[in-house]
């Protein structure tokens, strides 16, 4: 994030005693990104943060893919993905089935009501966007309260896990990076301090609440890691809870914000695409399009034009509100349209006359852009709607 921030007790200089009421030595951590050579946070623990009393393999849900063949966009239905009560027992992180993917980003979702075990992704960042429901985010941090429309970036290692809260099922759209998420780079300073021209600034950004200590003995934390063939995962057994920390200081720490707080760019004529960028990873982009006045010049057109992002596939999650372009193809809350690099793209057919005169689109919905192709994961067979690439050729 690079920005500083303090929580809970640590000592004036860093890599210094630092000592417990009773005399003993809390246990310092150094978290730190790109072999320390870029952000990180000081954590001073209770216990031995690297001590383990087993190990065991993690059976992650189905993490097999295959390839989009024939190539053709898709239109992915993520809401019968949950039938019925099955939410109840359902929790974040083991809940989640995997919906796209390939070697850099995976894409999933999940519907859920219990909470998570202790979980770290030692691959690289997560961004989860909080379709509907609410949470407490319960990480050695301190923890956040997320609702709906949140984005909650959680860095790599970071342990944590997910605790719903309330009657209501929490919905959340779960982006897995191999490399660290980060704000458009465009928008930041050579510091890393949002610039004036980007669309959220440091006041959106919510850090956790702090520290939250938990004593406690044995406890389980499950571990998402490289392996032959992918991703894998470990089960370890640790002799203490690790929510030891006493204090924690630094620039790297998860955060909440809010697609409400995002300010859209607009224009007299049709904006693209990086306009509405949010975050980027390691060969993808994070974009949103949320409600917003459209293009105002005299002989505008606001829907998109038809385009061809010749080194992306499109992933856009439809969240909520009226997306004009995807009127009369079935699209709905909860959707995901697929439109892959090599197939040109745009809004359904009437779409495009339809705009002319619209000042105001009330839509929201989430895009992944990826720079290599993505791979259709589980979750995709078992909620595709089979008519959708055929829907540009009916009137």
């Amino acid at each position: 994030m690079a920005h500083y921030r303090q929580l809970g007790n640590v000592p004036r200089k860093r890599h210094t005693q630092h000592r417990t009421p009773e005399g003993g030595l809390y246990y310092e951590e150094l978290m730190g990104e790109e072999g320390f050579f870029s952000d990180s946070s000081l954590l001073y623990h209770k216990g031995i943060p690297s001590a383990i009393t087993a190990a065991s393999v993690w059976e992650l849900p189905d993490q097999s893919t295959t390839a989009n063949l024939p190539l053709i966009p898709r239109h992915l239905k993520l809401h019968e993905l949950f039938q019925g009560a099955e939410w109840k027992n359902t929790d974040v992180v083991a809940g989640r089935r995997l919906v796209l993917g390939n070697a850099d980003v995976r894409l999933s979702y999940v519907v859920a009501g219990a909470p998570s075990e202790l979980y770290r992704n030692g691959l690289g960042d997560e961004c989860v966007y909080v379709e509907s429901g609410s949470a407490v985010v319960e990480t050695v941090f301190g923890s956040l309260e997320v609702g709906q429309g949140d984005y909650v970036i959680v860095p790599r290692a970071t342990t944590h896990r997910w605790v719903p809260v309330g009657d209501e099922p929490l919905r959340a759209y779960c982006i897995e990076a191999n490399s660290h998420i980060t704000p458009a780079r465009r928008y930041l300073s050579k510091y890393g301090q949002l610039l004036e021209h980007a669309p959220f600034c440091e006041r959106d950004l919510r850090g956790p609440v702090g520290p939250l200590v938990v004593d406690g003995g044995e406890v389980d934390v499950l571990v998402k890691h490289r392996g032959p063939g992918g991703v894998v995962g470990t089960r370890y057994t640790v002799p203490h809870h690790p929510f030891d920390v006493v204090g924690w200081d630094g620039c790297l720490y998860p955060y909440a914000f809010n697609i409400a707080d995002f300010e859209p760019i607009t224009g007299r004529i049709h904006q693209p695409p990086p306009a509405h960028q949010v975050f980027e990873g390691n060969n993808f982009v994070i974009c949103n399009f949320v409600p917003r006045k459209v293009d105002y010049h005299p002989l505008s057109i606001p829907v998109p034009y038809y385009h061809s992002n010749v080194d992306s596939d499109e992933v856009m999650f439809y969240c909520g509100g009226n997306y004009e372009a995807r009127k009369g193809s079935g699209i709905g809350q909860g959707s995901i349209s697929l439109h892959p690099g090599g197939h040109t793209h745009g809004p359904q057919p009437g779409a495009y006359e339809r705009s002319i005169g619209v000042e105001f689109f009330d839509e929201l919905a989430v895009m992944v852009d990826t720079f290599r192709p993505l791979e259709l994961g589980e979750a995709a067979g078992a909620s595709e709607d089979p008519n959708y690439a055929w829907t540009w050729s009916r009137r």
